[in-house]
C-alpha cells in the first residue's frame, strides 16, 4: 500500500510527501502517494501522464502490461536528457529481421519532446 501513516515505513512521511509537497511548490501538478494497484489504474484511465515509482520492478510489471511495444524509460535526476527502450538487448534477434522498433522510436521521439521543453537556466 501507500506506507499506512507510518505502519510500513516511514519513506512516505519523510521523504515521498516532502518531494511531492516541493514539486506543488515549483509548479508541478503532482498528487500522491498512491498504491501501485490504485495509481496504474488510473494510468489506463489516463487520470495521470506520469507515475514515478519508487523500485524498478514496483512499476516495471504494470507498465509493460500497458505499454509493452511502445514504453519509454527516462532516467531523471542526471544533467543530460536519457531515455531508452523498455526492453532489453534482445541479442537472440539480433539481425534476424524480427524486432519491433517501437519503443525505441518512441525513446526517440520523448527525448525530442523533452528538449524542446528543456531549461538552460
Amino acid at each position: 500500500h501507500a506506507g499506512e501513516s507510518g505502519i510500513m515505513g516511514t519513506e512516505e512521511i519523510t521523504a515521498i510527501i516532502p518531494a511531492i509537497n516541493k514539486a506543488r511548490k515549483d509548479g508541478i501538478n503532482a498528487s500522491g502517494p498512491y498504491p501501485p494497484d490504485v495509481v496504474f489504474h488510473k494510468a489506463l484511465n489516463k487520470e495521470v501522464d506520469m507515475i514515478v515509482c519508487m523500485y524498478h520492478d514496483q512499476g516495471l510489471i504494470p507498465f509493460k502490461m500497458l505499454a509493452f511495444e511502445t514504453g519509454v524509460n527516462v532516467t531523471v535526476g542526471l544533467p543530460i536528457i536519457r531515455t531508452s527502450p523498455d526492453h532489453g538487448t534482445a541479442f537472440d534477434i539480433a539481425w534476424k529481421n524480427k524486432a519491433n522498433p517501437s519503443s525505441m522510436i518512441e525513446a526517440i521521439k520523448q527525448a525530442l519532446k523533452m528538449e524542446g521543453k528543456r531549461s538552460w537556466t
